[in-house]
């Protein structure tokens, strides 16, 4: 696109509030500061109040109202930029795809998720798996890598949580405005509104589509709150991962059946199926079906077609968090399917089954996924070893190490996570960087920025986490009925120049948020040491149905409500991408403490390298092949015992003592000009060795040579190992 043209885009009769509607419908803003500031200027306390959702915001004005706002404001200007950048970046498709990606122009990846979490602005998420999809899809926008997404849209979302007065989690679930939403209706080749069917036993299920421009990215959710379903199947899309294993496996059989479906309608005919995780392994079935319709092929010949063209990610190293259906909901709900296929119950029920002849084994989305699948992939290094130990029965033939399951380490969307003020400092600094660099080359000149640069910028965010957090603190206080004096004393938590650690995930018992204050006594002297002290923040939401994980919650809550440790413990409730975002963005440290190995990748840790945080976790997912001594610090050696319990008091003795003898002794070893020099230096070490190589731009690029391209048809690439 040439210059005149970007330069016309500004006289395009479009009026200001125009522009930023327009680009209020591509979350494309969602990841670009500059643009969100525009937003936040219009009116900072309802930005705040209407969970950062640019569409709720305009809706508040009639046009003339806005332009006498950004009049008064003086951001004509800024507004005409970002319209300008915004149109310039839908309009080209990036060199980098024309030289790697050529392949998937005409035919490209389509990609299923039961989750995204790109904004918290559409709470269509859950927790890691949802937002590493949102980064995986923002990084193929960027890259310019051709691929349409598909999901389900839950008009509940996930839970809000609440934390009462007795420290236990509370669920509310909230009902999503659309109309503050950037939907548009997919359409079909004749300009008609898609809506899908899915047969079942008992009767079908009909969706809308539903369309979310994402940058270059198409976005299609499927919906089912529609008349001409039932009451029950009207609910189906609700939630997001709540009900019972009916729900579930009609949510799963919706999305993969019904999203091809709606890509048919759509007119796309896909060079890739990527399934990001189990859930989404019928979509395989139903591009099966088609090919056998259209090609008159046999099961057998149009599986092994279909079987070249897909790509399967898991990300679950735990065998109960693989979903596992009764053989008497398979005939109930999907006899239509398998009938469609050629097949009987029992044959059916075999590609769900390791051992195919045991009619006692259930059927499994994970192995159906393996199965129907050339391209399988863990999401680290360790995992990949864990994943080939955990389905190698499903290839007798072969050695556990040759189980044909390769691996690629999760990454994170750096434009998203990296705070702006980390990427002003990055540019004022580093001649040519850029956030969507996966050259090391670049990435190495941070060792040049200014120390005392560096680490007062990480100070500027440290204070805004704060500002957040005694927020937050404070509303939740008020909504128990606190005392007036809690409320106040909540305005000063947290101590500036105290160490400061972030520990915030799902709150799953194998995650062990509970560990850092296993040893009470231990805890207490390390957090109130008055010249060294320690503060931590924790936030996170437990399954509704995860009494052990709700406990921990409890547990963690009642710490922070002993008076010994209640300026040093802070819980924030309902966590969000827009907590994460402040967390990984403020804290010193990013605390990670899994029971190993059922960690896949986490990559929380990775959105906090790119601010400067130091990991200090064990050495379990991305972290044990990213940890070289210099750039964070580890829990352990690695090492496990067969007894949790060993294994966890092993741990929790191994946390504190380097808490004690490593982390804050270096924190607190301070120059002249009271800079923690050593401190800087592992900050930097971090940057420079971490954040381009757990970029999710580096991790679509590998996509790309591993799965994608000899997926399509490409050269074809070992994945590896």
């Amino acid at each position: 696109m040439t210059n005149d043209i970007l330069n016309q885009t500004v006289d395009t009769g479009l009026t200001a509030y125009q522009k930023c509607v327009e680009i209020a419908h591509n979350l494309w803003w969602s990841w670009h500061p500059d643009v969100v500031e525009i937003f936040r200027l219009v009116n900072p306390q309802r930005w705040r109040e209407l969970g950062h959702n640019p569409i709720a915001l305009l809706r508040e004005y009639k046009p003339e109202e806005f332009e006498q706002v950004i009049t008064d404001l003086a951001i004509h200007t800024r507004i005409n930029v970002a319209y300008r950048h915004f149109k310039k970046y839908v309009g080209e498709r990036p060199l980098w795809a024309r030289q790697h990606a050529g392949v998937l122009a005409s035919r490209p990846v389509a990609y299923f998720s039961l989750e995204f979490g790109i904004h918290e602005s559409m709470p269509i998420y859950s927790g890691g798996l949802g937002v590493l999809a949102g980064d995986h899809v923002k990084s193929c926008s960027g890259m310019g890598v051709p691929l349409v997404a598909v999901g389900l849209f839950y008009d509940k979302g996930y839970f809000n949580q609440q934390i009462d007065a007795n420290g236990n989690q509370v669920e509310n679930y909230v009902d999503t405005d659309v109309a503050n939403l950037p939907f548009e209706p997919a359409l079909d080749k004749n300009g008609n509104k898609i809506t899908i069917e899915v047969n079942t036993k008992s009767g079908p299920i009909y969706a809308r589509v539903r369309r979310i421009r994402v940058g270059r990215v198409d976005l299609y959710l499927l919906d089912a709150d529609l008349e001409e379903n039932t009451a029950e199947n009207r609910e189906l899309t609700s939630t997001l991962y709540g009900g019972d294993q009916k729900r579930r496996i009609l949510q799963e059989l919706l999305c993969g059946v019904g999203g091809v479906r709606a890509l048919t309608a759509l007119g796309i005919t896909p060079g890739v199926y990527h399934l990001n995780e189990g859930h989404n392994s019928f979509a395989t079935l139903e591009a099966v079906r088609q090919k056998m319709v259209k090609s008159g092929m046999s099961f057998e010949a149009a599986t092994r077609d279909v079987a070249q063209q897909t790509v399967f990610t898991t990300h679950t190293p735990v065998a109960a968090g693989h979903d596992y259906f009764e053989k008497s909901l398979v005939e109930q709900y999907l006899e239509p399917l398998y009938k469609a296929l050629g097949l009987d119950l029992d044959s059916f029920m075999a590609l769900g089954r390791k051992n195919p002849k045991d009619d006692d084994e259930k059927f499994c989305m994970t192995i159906l996924g393996m199965k129907l699948s050339r391209y399988a992939n863990a999401v680290s290094s360790l995992h990949g070893v864990v994943t080939r130990r955990m389905w190698k029965g499903l290839w007798p033939d072969k050695r556990e190490e040759e189980a044909p399951i390769g691996h690629i380490t999760n990454g994170v969307h750096v434009p998203t996570w990296m705070a702006p003020q980390i990427k002003s400092l990055f540019e004022r600094s580093m001649p040519g960087w850029s956030e969507e660099s996966i050259d090391p080359t670049i990435w190495s000149e941070v060792y040049d920025i200014d120390s005392g640069d560096l680490w007062e910028t990480h100070c500027a965010l440290k204070n805004r986490l704060f500002d957040f957090a005694r927020r937050r603190v404070g509303r939740q206080l008020t909504r128990i009925g606190a005392s007036a004096e809690a409320i106040e004393e909540a305005k000063h938590i947290l101590d500036p120049n105290a160490l400061t650690i972030g520990f915030a995930r799902r709150f799953a018992e194998y995650k062990r948020a509970f560990l850092v204050v296993q040893d009470e006594e231990k805890f207490d002297q390390l957090v109130n040491n008055p010249d060294r002290p320690v503060q931590f923040i924790f936030a996170g939401k437990a399954h509704p149905a995860d009494n052990i994980g709700k406990d921990v919650i409890s547990r963690i809550v009642r710490v922070q409500r002993n008076p010994k440790f209640s300026r040093r413990v802070i819980f924030l409730e309902d966590y969000d991408i827009n907590v994460a975002r402040h967390l990984v963005q403020g804290v010193d440290v990013w605390l990670n403490n899994p029971r190993r190995p059922q960690e896949a990748s986490g990559t929380s840790g990775q959105k906090a390298v790119l601010n400067g945080a130091l990991n200090f976790s064990i050495l379990d997912g991305w972290w044990a092949e990213a940890y070289d001594g210099s750039n964070g610090f580890a829990i352990g050696d690695g090492s496990t015992h067969v007894d949790s319990r060993v294994t966890d008091k092993r741990d929790g003795d191994a946390l504190l003592d380097v808490l004690e003898h490593q982390v804050i002794p270096t924190y607190y070893d301070r120059n002249e000009h009271g800079l923690p020099i050593k401190w800087i230096r592992l900050m930097k070490n971090s940057i420079a060795t971490l954040a381009w190589r757990f970029s999710s731009h580096r991790m679509v690029a590998d996509y790309v040579q591993y799965a994608y391209m000899p997926a399509a048809g490409g050269l074809s690439v070992k994945m590896p190992r």
